[in-house]
């Protein structure tokens, strides 16, 4: 099997990495550059635990190749945050115990802020739906939608 060495950008630094053809991005993003907030909760895409962005596009990454990766941009959890400073959406699922295990978390945060980008004045039905690949099998979604909309009116007023 011949390996792939893949340049690309993640939360905005370029990265090399070698892997193999059925390495999956989830794989090397966790087992080669250390970034573990994506997490593997199914390896079928049915979760949404891996969720990271790729090309502004939101994936699972179980289902992405690393190999797919070259000349991409990826923003996973990790580059959410601006230095100690925390994302709003982090800091209000904080604020208002929008999570549990953690598991899930990264995963909807990442899709979270992929939808505020889209649609900073998303409607209950429009969160719900963009979350709907994203499964949380502690919290309930009442306490995540609504963290959802109290980051969104915070970051529109800023």
């Amino acid at each position: 099997m011949k390996n792939f060495h893949v340049s690309t950008t993640i939360n905005g630094d370029d990265a090399e990495f070698i892997c193999t053809p059925d390495e999956t991005l989830l794989d090397v993003l966790r087992n080669r550059l250390g970034l573990t907030g994506a997490k593997e909760g199914c390896g079928t895409g049915d979760c949404g635990a891996c969720s990271v962005t790729l090309n502004g596009r939101l994936v699972c990454s179980c289902l992405v190749l690393g190999a797919e990766a070259e000349g991409a941009e990826i923003e996973t959890i990790e580059g959410m945050a601006d230095g100690d400073d925390l994302h709003p959406l982090q800091r209000v699922f904080i604020d208002k115990a929008a999570l549990q295990c953690g598991v899930c978390t990264p995963g909807i945060l990442v899709a979270a802020r992929s939808l505020l980008e889209k649609n900073p004045e998303p409607t209950d039905e429009e969160i719900r739906y963009w979350l709907a690949g994203n499964l949380c099998r502690c919290t309930g979604y009442d306490k995540i939608i609504k963290a959802v909309q109290i980051a969104a009116a915070e970051m529109r007023s800023v």
